[in-house]
């Protein structure tokens, strides 16, 4: 599992060398055919090159990573914080299992110090930076999966909440730039936020492991939370959403005539504030509004139905993007969302809480109205891309990475 994840194995013992390198092959850590005259150097042969020739040992056993590992023997302590220290400077990230006192200064230099819950010395333990409770190697590989499950979760939620919230703001500014009347209320964008950010969020950190996750090579100790490529896909994310929203409104006013409301030209709706000065514009009275007294007020008090299809379409279009989090490069026909039923368990209260404000009294308060079938073949007509955005995003990553192009 090592050598799949890139991680190199170093054993460091006071053994004799012929006792670690016949214990090295046994455990993998050195294959049958290694070289030993390179994989396999004492301590006081270490110590006794120069610093390049040291350098370009360490090097040479790390140029294998990922196939096998080395072996140190008839080690002393200070012969292992060389090791540690000289590894730390070609920017290896090091982790340092021991048992004895005289691991302790190792242990205290490495990046991760591993002592032995069982076995270890109390030395040993306060020197460490975490202790392997029970002295299973292999529970250190765990903890490399488990640790980097958690750094994709991470970034899963952040993913999710930059390009939903790039979306609300993209929005706003397509309102106000295109100069149509406001789409979302202050109150239907905290609702917004409340219903999509809150439950769908948390669920995200409780995603799976990818399948892939322990071939993927480690990261980079200086690599960020957000990549080049990973900010361009939150905004082409957030574009959607926000063009999403804007859009279903606009289709309202200008082109959905199914419930006979009076359709207005593009011009008309960017231009809806010199209304008066048209001549002749009356709009049909609909869902029980009469427009007669004064027509303009069509594109205020009559645009509940177009700003409920944008508010519904900016919640389901954020819920669908959460599924797009289940994994940062898998395809969801792969990873699907139930991997993790609490986000699907999130999503269905978030959409049941939204429907909630639709169908009850409290539409009122949020200025919405009630959807029939015609209104949520809408909605699914401008949320569902989405899904398709992303997977183009998520193949163009695939692709990049079996190319070597990894994010940075």
């Amino acid at each position: 599992a090592c050598k799949e994840a890139g991680i190199s194995v170093f054993m460091t013992t006071g053994d004799n060398k012929a006792t670690a390198e016949a214990i090295s092959r046994q455990l993998g850590i050195l294959s049958p055919d290694s070289d030993v005259a390179v994989k396999s150097i004492t301590g006081k042969e270490f110590e006794e090159m120069s610093e390049s020739q040291r350098t370009e040992i360490l090097k040479r056993m790390m140029a294998d990573r990922g196939q096998e590992g080395a072996v140190f023997s008839r080690m002393e302590p200070k012969h292992k914080q060389i090791v540690v220290k000289m590894l730390k400077d070609q920017d290896e990230i090091v982790a340092m299992t021991g048992d004895g006192v005289n691991d302790a200064p190792a242990l205290k230099q490495a990046d991760i110090g591993v002592a032995m819950g069982m076995g270890g010395t109390e030395v040993a333990k306060e020197a460490s930076d975490m202790v392997l409770a029970n002295d299973n190697f292999s529970s250190i590989v765990a903890a490399v999966e488990q640790g980097r499950s958690i750094f994709k979760n991470m970034k899963a939620v952040i993913r999710y909440l930059i390009s939903s919230n790039i979306g609300e703001v993209a929005s706003i500014f397509l309102t106000a730039a295109l100069g149509i009347p406001e789409s979302l209320a202050p109150v239907q964008l905290l609702w917004v936020n409340l219903v999509t950010d809150g439950l769908p969020a948390t669920a995200l950190g409780f995603n799976p492991p990818d399948e892939g996750v322990m071939s993927e090579p480690p990261r980079r100790k200086d690599e960020g939370l957000i990549s080049g490529w990973a900010l361009f896909r939150y905004l082409m994310i957030g574009l959607y959403v926000g063009l999403a929203t804007v859009g279903v409104f606009i289709y309202w006013f200008t082109t959905d005539d199914f419930d006979g409301h009076t359709l207005v030209s593009l011009d008309q709706l960017m231009n809806w504030g010199q209304c008066s000065a048209w001549g002749g514009f009356s709009a049909e009275p609909i869902m029980g509004m009469d427009f007669s007294a004064d027509a303009c007020t069509y594109f205020t008090v009559g645009k509940v139905k177009a700003a409920t299809l944008s508010i519904t379409v900016l919640v389901m279009i954020q819920l669908l993007n959460a599924f797009n989090a289940v994994s940062e490069d898998g395809s969801l026909l792969s990873r699907p969302p139930w991997l993790n039923p609490y986000l699907v368990t999130a999503c269905a209260i978030s959409a049941i809480l939204h429907c909630i404000i639709l169908y009850t009294p409290l539409a009122q308060i949020f200025g919405v109205c009630p959807l029939d079938e015609h209104d949520w073949v809408l909605v699914a007509a401008f949320s569902l891309p989405v899904l398709l955005l992303d997977e183009l995003l998520k193949y163009i990553s695939r692709q990049r990475s079996s190319s070597g192009q990894f994010e940075a």
